[in-house]
C-alpha cells in the first residue's frame, strides 16, 4: 500500500525520480478503482454513473502526471518523453539508471557515483 500512497504524498512534485514499482502500483490501482467506481456508478445511477469514474480520473490527473514525469527521470529522460506513444511505455518498464543522474539519487538506493552496484538497499 505504501507504493500507492507515495505518489499521493508527492502530489505535485515533478522533480526527482520514481521507481518502476511506485509508478506501476499507482497506475494499476488507480485503473482498478476507476473501473470499480464506474461499475458501481452504472449499477446505481445507470448511464450517468460513468461520471464517478471520470471524477476519480480527474482527481488523480495531477499525481499521475507527476509520477510519470518522475518515472521518466528515473531512466534518465526528460518528463516530456511521457508524451511519446509506445516509447514512453518502453521507458516506463525499463530499469532505473544506476547511481545518481541529473534528476537525483536512485530511489532504489543502488549504486554510487561511479555507477557500481552496492549489495544493499537504502531505506
Amino acid at each position: 500500500m505504501e507504493w500507492y500512497l507515495a505518489p499521493w504524498q508527492k502530489f505535485a512534485t515533478f522533480s526527482g525520480r520514481a521507481r518502476r514499482k511506485e509508478y506501476w502500483m499507482f497506475v494499476i490501482i488507480n485503473a482498478v478503482i476507476q473501473q470499480v467506481l464506474s461499475g458501481v456508478g452504472i449499477a446505481i445511477m445507470g448511464e450517468a454513473g460513468v461520471f464517478l469514474g471520470s471524477i476519480f480520473a480527474l482527481v488523480t490527473l495531477v499525481p499521475t502526471i507527476a509520477v510519470a514525469v518522475r518515472r521518466m527521470h528515473d531512466v534518465g529522460k526528460s518528463g516530456w518523453f511521457m508524451l511519446i506513444p509506445i516509447y514512453n511505455f518502453i521507458l516506463a518498464v525499463s530499469d532505473s539508471e544506476h547511481g545518481e543522474n541529473q534528476y537525483g539519487r536512485n530511489p532504489k538506493g543502488l549504486g554510487n557515483e561511479e555507477g557500481n552496484l552496492e549489495d544493499h538497499f537504502v531505506a
